[in-house]
């Protein structure tokens, strides 16, 4: 066998996969208010981004600090300088910042113990700091100095995956020395592998084998494997441990033509082996590989644990849409483990001959099956919402409502169809809210438009007074001409300590609001939309006056004759449960602050759209007694995801009968006609649907029919001469 020259990169192939399959755990950053009254932080709109709050006190004693640590020799003592600060400080950048220079000074003076607790602390809190790379490096380095070398190769591994050229290296190196830890395992491999070879009596060589045995399971690597393997006669007592070994990783790796070779000669060197019954059935499930069964689906979801009732929810989906056909659907309970997401994929590729698998949802369980669904060629149409999930292969579909569809919707409609052009954001400072701003600002200015004023907020805050105030630029007023005119014409004035104070709030209360955005695009929960809504009401801000009646009812109210409208927009988390009147909750909370506003969702349970109202009707029929519920976008999804297979599995010419051919067959798959949506695949194998664009008014939610619009707003523009 010739392994040796391709040790290396199967070598690097194996932690790859290995990676993986180890689960992660991911933590959100909480955030809150800063409970400050004076201004801070730069009133201009920037590109969003996760922050913590910044702190003036915080960074003055930062600096304090600083000064303190460059002037002490004892670099212990200078690290307890910043966590004085800390201590003070700890939901400002400037504690974090603070954390981060102890944790260097114990590194750099070798007390590993407290350099490991102070990087922990700092990445539990904050895991997108910004030197949180540099922080992970060196708590794993500290982890490997005090023994922890299990934490430490989990941390070194995770940075190489995202490292390139020396420094991913270099990072491998240190993983494999602390993977290795105490123990050269390749030398003690060696040895038992001559002892075997060179044992004199029965009892020697079970002894000698038993040993080679515990090295090669979780010990010793593949390529000291591979190397003691090199040229090893059979008959050495200790070659089908070795051998078989070999088989088992090429397994892994996906080597067919090596695993069959190996296979072959160890059944043909050693039929009598204990390892010779498994080693035919790997070699059958190899051979499974490619067969399959045109009319089985495989089904990969969560149908236990904490996240069962997203599983349920997408199979009664499926299920609906593939009933009364003969297709057979075969479920795996992924139970929301990466582990068991790998195992189930195998199964249905090599076990049961899926032509093709649906699901997952959960992210991480979408992207080790789609790794699976690559390396076994077998098409996978996943509902998740993960990032670049398609980017791990050409077998890989993905049909879900993702964050940058909605974005585009929003814009596409915002701009080609309303005409506007100047924007806002306004948008809570959590994942969902970062990313589906920076989404809509990058549509935005792609599509030829301006983002004015962007705000961010705490994902738990209930007032938004001073949000309002920065947007329309009455919050620093320091920088209003018009208010520093008015407060030095009261200088000149005579005034007493009360009058003066009330002198100097009409002056505020006079300050116009500038609002020189047509709309405020406000990715967040129903919840927090009816909140925010009358706070911009208060600021000015008209958003319920889609209609120029309403506007000249409110300019004679207020007395302001030039008030503008702003249109909100939302995603879909705007949308809501029906309250008690009937109504949307969004609308009974929010009134007719919420009112001419837009959303988008990636479903509408009251569409008039054929397609939809199909779905509905067939899903009260069938589970609304079950459920008490409507469907909803998990229960759509499902629905359609589930048809398209079927209709392509059905069709009376052409149907696929191989994996390749399913897989191209749903690239080409244009125009399906689903619940949510007329859905055709990119070249990225991306769905692409219309999305469903919500009104709201008084009476409830209505879907807008975009194609109208745009041909209303097109006929309008050419009528202009524009």
């Amino acid at each position: 066998m010739e392994v040796l020259p391709t040790l290396r990169r199967s070598l690097i192939v194996a932690l790859a996969l290995l990676l993986t399959a180890c689960p992660r755990t991911s933590r959100t950053p909480s955030g809150g208010t800063t409970g400050e009254d004076v201004p801070t932080g730069d009133p201009f709109p920037k590109k969003p981004a996760i922050e913590v709050r910044k702190d003036a006190s915080a960074d003055a004693a930062l600096a304090q600090a600083r000064q303190t640590a460059q002037a002490t020799p004892d670099k212990k003592q200078a690290a307890e300088a910043y966590l004085s600060v800390r201590k003070a400080y700890p939901a400002t950048t400037a504690g974090q910042d603070a954390l981060y220079q102890a944790g260097v000074l114990f590194f750099e003076s070798k007390d590993y113990v407290n350099a490991r607790k102070s990087f922990n602390e700092l990445l539990f809190e904050n895991p997108l700091y910004t030197q949180a790379e540099d922080a992970k490096r060196k708590l794993a380095l500290s982890a490997m100095e005090v023994g922890a070398y299990r934490d430490a190769y989990q941390t070194l591994s995770s940075l190489a995956e995202r490292a390139e050229g020396a420094e991913k290296e270099q990072l491998l190196r240190d993983a494999a020395r602390a993977a290795e830890g105490a123990g050269l395992y390749g030398q003690s491999l060696t040895m038992a592998v001559e002892e075997a070879g060179q044992a004199k009596t029965q009892a020697e060589r079970d002894a000698a084998v038993a040993r080679v045995e515990a090295l090669v399971e979780g010990r010793a690597d593949f390529v000291d494997i591979a190397r003691v393997a090199d040229g090893l006669s059979p008959s050495n007592p200790a070659w089908p441990v070795l051998t078989f070994k070999l088989a088992r990783v090429y397994y892994h790796l996906r080597e067919w033509n090596r695993l069959e070779e190996t296979l072959n000669r160890f059944l043909a060197e050693a039929p009598g082996s204990p390892f010779a019954p498994q080693a035919r059935e790997l070699l059958a499930r190899a051979t499974r590989r490619v067969e399959a069964k045109p009319r089985t689906v495989g089904v990969l979801l969560p149908m236990t644990g904490r996240y069962q009732p997203i599983g349920e929810a997408v199979l009664r989906g499926i299920q609906l849409g593939l009933e009364g056909s003969d297709i057979e659907l075969v479920v795996k309970d992924t139970q929301g483990d990466v582990n068991k997401t790998g195992q189930a994929m195998e199964q249905l590729a090599f076990d049961d001959g899926a032509i093709a698998v649906l699901g997952p949802v959960l992210a991480e369980d979408s992207k080790r099956a789609a790794l699976v669904a690559e390396e076994l060629q077998v098409p996978l149409l996943t509902m998740t919402r993960q990032d670049g999930v398609t980017d791990l292969g050409a077998y890989v579909f993905r049909n879900m409502l993702t964050n940058a569809a909605q974005a585009n919707a929003v814009a596409d409609y915002a701009i080609n169809v309303k005409g506007y052009k100047k924007f806002a954001l306004l948008y809570p400072n959590i994942p969902y809210g970062v990313e589906l701003a920076n989404e809509f600002w990058d549509q935005v200015v792609d599509q030829g438009g301006v983002v004015r004023g962007a705000e961010r907020y705490s994902h738990d805050q209930t007032t938004f007074t001073q949000e309002a105030k920065k947007l329309v630029g009455r919050y620093y007023l320091e920088d209003r001409g018009d208010y520093v005119e008015g407060v030095r014409d009261l200088q000149g004035e005579n005034l007493d300590a009360f009058r003066r104070r009330k002198a100097l709030e009409k002056v505020k209360s006079n300050v116009e609001p500038i609002i020189d955005f047509e709309a405020i695009f406000m990715p967040d929960d129903w919840r927090r939309v009816s909140l925010v809504a009358p706070a911009l009401a208060v600021e000015d801000i008209v958003t319920n006056a889609c209609d120029p009646r309403d506007l000249e009812r409110i300019r004679k109210t207020t007395g302001k004759k030039e008030l503008k409208t702003v249109t909100l927009f939302g995603a879909n988390q705007w949308s809501s449960p029906k309250g008690r009147s009937g109504l949307p909750e969004l609308i009974e909370r929010g009134g007719k602050f919420v009112t001419c506003s837009v959303y988008v969702d990636g479903f509408f349970v009251d569409s008039q759209r054929p397609a939809t109202r199909n779905f509905v009707r067939k899903y009260r029929e069938s589970y609304k007694q079950e459920t008490g519920k409507d469907p909803g976008l998990l229960e759509a999804i499902g629905y359609d995801s589930g048809r398209m297979l079927r209709q392509l599995v059905e069709k009376k010419e052409g149907a696929p009968r191989t994996r390749t051919q399913m897989r191209e067959s749903l690239a080409n798959l244009k125009d399906f006609d689903g619940a949510t949506g007329r859905t055709s695949f990119n070249d990225k194998r991306e769905a692409v649907k219309q999305l469903f664009l919500l009104s709201i008014d008084n009476k409830g939610v209505t879907e807008i029919n975009v194609d109208k619009e745009r041909e209303k707003a097109a006929s309008a523009t050419g009528g202009s001469g524009s």
